[in-house]
Formats: C-alpha cells, sequence, structure tokens
C-alpha cells in the first residue's frame, strides 16, 4: 500500500527490536520493512529498502546510532530518523539532533508518543520527548544568538515559512526542489527546538530573526 509508512527498527538488543516490532503493529497505516542490530547494517539496509523512517537507537557496536545518522544524512537523504535511547544527556541529544535525526525518544515512550513522533517526522516536523527537548535548551543555553546559528539560506525559508507558503511554494520561489526546502525547514526547526513551522514562526518573530 502506498500510503504505509515504512519503518525500519535498529537496536543491538533483539529483545527491543521485537518490541518495538509489537509497537508497530498497532498502527494501521505503519509498517515495518526491516531490522537491524548496529549502525552499519542500518546504513546496509537503508539503501536496500528504502523506509520512510528509521527508527534508531544510539548506542551500539560497529558503528554508533550517531555516526550512522550522519551516513544516513548523505546516503538516504529521504528517510526521517527518530532516536530512541535510556539516556537524556544535554551533549548525546545535541550531537543526535546536529547530525541529522528529526525526532529524539526515551525508551520509556508510551504508544502514543511513538505514533505521534512517527507521523510528525513524516510530515516534515520534529518531534522531541519533553526530556530530550529539555536537554536540548539546556545544551543550547549559550550566550550565542540564534541568528547566527542560521544560513542566509535558512532565513530565505523562514520567512516565507512565517508567510504560511507550503515547501512546493518555497522551492518554486527559491528554485530547488521541495526535498531540499524539507531539509531546511527540518534544520530549522531543531535550531529553534521547535517542533512545528507555527512555532518556529512564532519565535522567529519574538526573537525578530525575520523581518516585521
Amino acid at each position: 500500500m502506498s500510503d504505509m509508512i515504512r519503518v525500519l527498527v535498529v537496536d543491538d538488543h533483539a529483545v527491543v527490536r521485537k518490541g518495538l516490532a509489537v509497537s508497530l503493529t498497532t498502527f494501521p497505516d505503519v509498517e515495518l520493512v526491516g531490522e537491524a542490530d548496529n549502525g552499519q547494517s542500518a546504513i546496509t539496509l537503508c539503501l536496500q529498502l528504502k523506509p520512510d523512517v528509521v527508527l534508531m537507537d544510539l548506542i551500539m557496536p560497529i558503528m554508533s546510532g550517531v555516526e550512522a545518522i550522519h551516513v544516513l544524512r548523505q546516503e538516504c537523504a529521504e528517510v526521517e530518523i527518530i532516536a530512541i535511547s535510556s539516556f537524556d544527556d544535554e551533549e548525546l541529544v545535541r550531537s543526535t539532533v546536529e547530525a541529522g535525526a528529526a525526532g529524539y525518544l526515551l525508551k520509556n515512550f508510551t504508544l502514543t508518543e511513538l505514533g505521534k513522533a512517527i507521523h510528525a517526522v513524516v510530515e516534515g516536523e520534529t518531534y522531541l520527548s519533553v526530556e530530550a527537548s529539555r536537554a536540548l535548551m539546556n545544551a543550547m543555553r549559550h550566550p550565542t544568538k540564534l541568528e547566527a546559528d542560521l544560513t542566509e539560506r535558512e532565513l530565505q525559508v523562514l520567512r516565507h515559512v512565517e508567510q504560511g507558503m507550503t515547501n512546493k511554494e518555497i522551492a518554486e520561489v527559491l528554485v530547488v526542489s521541495p526535498t531540499t526546502v524539507k531539509k531546511h525547514v527540518r534544520s530549522i526547526l531543531m535550531k529553534l527546538n521547535a517542533n512545528t513551522r507555527t512555532e518556529a514562526a512564532s519565535l522567529a518573530r519574538r526573537l525578530n530573526l525575520i523581518d516585521a
């Protein structure tokens, strides 16, 4: 079915993988397409299976989840990655987000959270657990301007987002692909620690990051 969300599960513990597999069966529009037990295997399977979403453990042998996320952002640009970890360490959350993860859940997540996270990232938004969001804010709480963290292209995209334009409309204006715009929006959401485009636009206005 073309409308099914295809998910790859990556974790070095078989029990955890099976638990995630069972959890996914509760969502009628989600399909488990594969399992991997380390980052390297995840990359190989991602290239073969072309999943929509990867649920990625972070602490694994051979290749860690963060390392795998870095590679997947280059090799499987279309895939959305949700990190699933037992840890909410500030630097771990930060490095995971900077690597390109679209979401971050602690392993005590509820089925409701898992469903929201999967559907959010597929729609081009982000989903951070409350703990991960708090950790990211603490990690970013340095005397630096958010504006300096946003590239000129991201600021351009943000201005159009604030105007209510869709990714396709923004792509037409900037003469780039919708996928490229989606990546910029994802980066903007992460840098502003916003879960939705509306939140990002509101925060940008308050911080004077875009023209009034």
